[in-house]
């Protein structure tokens, strides 16, 4: 496994074009990232996660006009694209018709518009990525089978799976140690908030709220 610095992004561009699956650091913990239009370095993601093929992955997206192109966006959907991306919130999204969906991914898509290390990848990548936490998944982990915070830890895990981890962008220590917030936003129905997570309840229901109108909480 190679170790790389933030400065060295287009390294790991070029690891994904090639098939290779990468981790990368976010404020929350490291992901594992891959191209999600390859079959064969998703399915080394959910092998290395140990990952049920029914739980899909995150697909992340380089702006919120890529995911107009590719999915059916509801006006809440919009609103919170518009308000909230880039950053720490997922929206579950259906697929527009005619749009081929992602394996890995399926339907409806859970997608992201990361920013930071992470946001950057995506855009020197040219294309969307698959991700999903640096970590074994539920059932198969242990008690001690946490998602990794550091580039060691990362190491760790590699050791512990024989994952095939191509390299590690090292960005530190992660502190947030949370997961996503994941909001359901179905075409023709109001958003849900499925999942809070480092994007704040309020904060959803203030990028919900009409334009000019202050939300009371």
């Amino acid at each position: 496994m190679d170790f790389l610095t933030p400065d060295q992004l287009p390294d790991a561009a070029r690891l994904l074009v090639t098939g290779q699956v990468v981790a990368v650091p976010t404020p929350r913990w490291y992901m594992l990232c891959a191209r999600a239009a390859d079959p064969a370095a998703t399915n080394a993601v959910f092998r290395a996660k140990q990952r049920p093929a029914s739980k899909p992955l995150l697909l992340l997206l380089d702006s919120p006009a890529t995911a107009e192109d590719m999915f059916d966006l509801s006006g809440d959907a919009r609103l919170l694209a518009d308000r909230l991306w880039p950053g720490d919130l997922a929206l579950r999204l259906p697929w527009r018709p005619g749009i081929e969906t992602v394996a890995a991914v399926r339907s409806p898509a859970l997608v992201g518009c990361p920013d930071g290390v992470l946001g950057r990848l995506v855009a020197l990548a040219g294309e969307p990525l698959a991700a999903a936490v640096c970590s074994i998944s539920t059932p198969a982990a242990g008690e001690k089978d946490h998602p990794a915070l550091t580039a060691a830890q990362v190491v760790a895990f590699e050791r512990t799976t024989g994952a095939g981890i191509a390299a590690v962008v090292d960005g530190g220590i992660c502190p947030q140690g949370r997961h996503i917030t994941i909001v359901d936003c179905p075409t023709g129905a109001a958003a849900r908030l499925e999942r809070e997570g480092t994007v704040h309840a309020r904060a959803v229901e203030a990028a919900l709220a009409p334009a000019g109108e202050p939300h009371v909480g």
